[in-house]
């Protein structure tokens, strides 16, 4: 395994230098980030399901329905706070607002402390297993560095196989999170760093595998999330517009568009509490976290997060990928997601109108419709097809 994430460090330095993301991104549309945003929260209530049927096994009966309210609580609490920003005039706009941009942590932190009161205490709770001291979990392992070098020159080469498989999970991973938590609501003006990012991911891939510990990607679930929470309403003055008609005299109204908190620090205070929370003695605060999968749970709370709009084929697509992490082709899930680009240019074309497709999907990375021209792919070959309704001729043009 180290050596397949050394070698996937650098397949990822060659995404960064050749800049993949402008020639692979540019064909992917809203619905196969869609798709993967709706596909990760499924995953992670399929877990926390399962989390729960663990603890039906090995617990008592109290224990498991106490384990049923926290997580059920968990998620129902922190959609409640979500709509705070509401509340208006309970409480002051600040603290309105610190209720709905933390929800999802209140909501955790609350469940996590309520079993240690009352008779609460009493019950049998299942909780994480964390360590006592700073070594690799494995009896077997001394220390974390692994003696890579000592493998046989003939697995080097074959663990290029792997490690390439590894670099395509990583890579559209972390591309479609980047895409999706920055996506048009949310009015982001700084480009995204891809090609820094993808060489950071590279990175730390390669040192987890001389560490001996498993690879990290980015943490997909909490970036829209992450967004939605740093997301404002400003004046858009380049947008002036007349007021209407019924309100002739009033003078001009503004529109407001959304804009996001661009900056670096609750991105580092994230990480660095990570690493915090990781290294004793402070994993003995996550052995408090009861294993009902209270994070799994609040991703029905990420549902209700407008991060997609799943239609109906969507969902029909999103489940069929979803049966397939079932089985031991799981780890190629991804590969499904990226097939879905040539599938949504050149197959759905057959299946839907043109206008309906133009009113349902769009670009994810770069303005307009796939629909808007005849060869959306250029040189490589997808084909929108279809005719055009408003000058009820082929339209074609160049990209």
């Amino acid at each position: 395994m180290a050596w397949s994430l050394i070698h996937s460090a650098w397949m990822h330095y060659l995404l960064a230098i050749f800049n993949a993301h402008d020639w692979t991104m540019q064909y992917v549309t809203d619905f196969s980030a869609d798709i993967f945003s709706l596909l990760n929260s499924i995953i992670y209530f399929h877990k926390a399901a399962m989390e729960l049927k663990r603890t039906h096994e090995q617990m008592p009966l109290d224990s498991f329905l106490y384990a049923m309210i926290g997580a059920v609580g968990t998620c129902l609490v922190a959609i409640l706070l979500s709509t705070a920003t509401k509340w208006k005039p309970l409480f002051g706009r600040v603290i309105r607002m610190g209720l709905s941009e933390y929800a999802a942590a209140i909501s955790i932190i609350l469940f996590v402390g309520i079993p240690y009161i009352g008779d609460l205490a009493d019950l049998d709770h299942g909780r994480l297993a964390v360590q006592t001291s700073f070594r690799p979990t494995n009896p077997e392992r001394e220390v974390f560095f692994v003696r890579f070098w000592e493998l046989p020159v003939e697995w080097v080469f074959i663990s290029i196989i792997p490690g390439a498989i590894i670099t395509i999970l990583f890579y559209f991973d972390h591309e479609i999170s980047s895409i999706i938590c920055t996506v048009d609501r949310y009015g982001v003006k700084k480009p995204g760093g891809y090609a820094w990012d993808i060489a950071l991911l590279g990175t730390t891939t390669a040192l987890c595998g001389i560490l001996g510990i498993p690879p990290a990607n980015g943490l997909l679930p909490q970036a829209p999330l992450h967004s939605e929470s740093l997301r404002h309403w400003v004046v858009d003055e380049d947008q002036v517009v007349p007021a209407p008609e019924e309100e002739e005299g009033s003078g001009a109204h503004t529109n407001l568009v959304p804009r996001v908190y661009e900056q670096r620090y609750s991105h580092f205070l994230q990480a660095a509490m990570i690493m915090v929370f990781v290294s004793p003695p402070f994993q003995r605060v996550l052995g408090l976290t009861p294993t009902f999968g209270v994070g799994g749970i609040v991703h029905v709370y990420g549902l209700s997060v407008p991060q997609c709009e799943p239609y109906a084929d969507e969902i029909l697509v999103t489940v069929g990928i979803f049966a397939v992490t079932l089985t031991v082709a799981a780890p190629g899930f991804p590969l499904l997601i990226i097939i879905l680009v040539p599938v949504r240019l050149c197959v759905m074309n057959r299946v839907w109108g043109r206008e309906t497709l133009r009113f349902v999907d769009g670009w994810a990375c770069r303005e307009g419709k796939p629909e808007d021209d005849e060869m959306v792919g250029g040189d490589e070959g997808f084909v929108a097809g279809g005719r055009d309704v408003e000058d009820g001729g082929e339209r074609s043009k160049s990209q």
